[in-house]
């Protein structure tokens, strides 16, 4: 695939508002049965580093090397302004001015999404909830912040959204209110970090992440309607951790 073609295509698996892609262009893939994350490897060309990847997503945080990691800068606003459902997961799309920063560069907040139960497990705990924030910079680089929700009280936020996520499969709809991501996550940002991927087809590697060791909360209300929503777990299991380190 040519080196331009290919970045547009993990760019747009990553940052997609749209539904599924079309079956002639990319193969179709799923949680269950013969398009199910085990065999998302075999599925296509494309999809290859799904099933040999070294430095795959997601993973089980566990034995974190202790280092001087810097605190996370976020600069996020009210921005969040369509939900969709692209059939795989709940997605609201980000407009362009907000941002973290790591590594001395600027990577910019494109939307943010729910797996159910979690893909992360940390110190081998599942989580009912975990949501991913998806950020790129200028050169197509990936960065996601994960935050793990344990059931309990109900979250504002997730209220606000609950009420307006689309039922149908490739539907998109304007939200009432631009919604702050900010107002999901933990005053304490304090984090795990490692190198991994893209937890859905590609599977495309170098992508950074940062996983919030404080959870919030969702009642079981919450969860329960985006789990019945979807109709199935939209988790891809744990991955080797192989060679990685995990820094905290």
């Amino acid at each position: 695939m040519h080196q331009l073609t290919k970045l547009a295509f993990v760019l747009s698996c990553a940052l997609s508002v749209t539904p599924v892609l079309a079956e002639e262009q990319h193969a179709h893939w799923g949680y269950e049965g013969d398009v199910a994350p085990a065999n998302w490897g075999k599925l296509s060309d494309e999809y290859a580093v799904c099933g040999n990847g070294k430095n795959q997503s997601p993973v089980d945080i566990h034995s974190a090397v202790k280092a001087r990691l810097a605190p996370l800068a976020t600069a996020y606003q009210a921005g969040g302004d369509q939900i969709l459902n692209n059939g795989h997961t709940i997605q609201v799309i980000y407009e362009a001015g907000s941002h973290i920063s790591i590594d001395g560069a600027a990577f910019t907040l494109k939307q943010f999404h729910f797996h159910a139960p979690s893909e992360n497990l940390i110190a081998g705990r599942s989580y009912p909830l975990e949501v991913h924030l998806v950020h790129a910079d200028e050169a197509g680089n990936l960065a996601v912040v994960a935050l793990m929700f344990n059931e309990g009280k109900a979250n504002p936020l997730l209220q606000t959204l609950w009420a307006q996520m689309p039922a149908k499969a490739g539907d998109k709809v304007a939200l009432n209110k631009s919604v702050n991501v900010a107002d999901l996550l933990p005053k304490d940002k304090h984090y795990y970090r490692f190198a991994g991927s893209l937890t859905t087809p590609p599977c495309s590697e170098g992508v950074r992440w940062l996983v919030l060791k404080k959870p919030m909360t969702a009642s079981k209300q919450q969860i329960e309607q985006f789990a019945k929503l979807m109709g199935h777990p939209n988790n891809r299991p744990v991955q080797t951790l192989g060679a990685r380190q995990i820094v905290e």
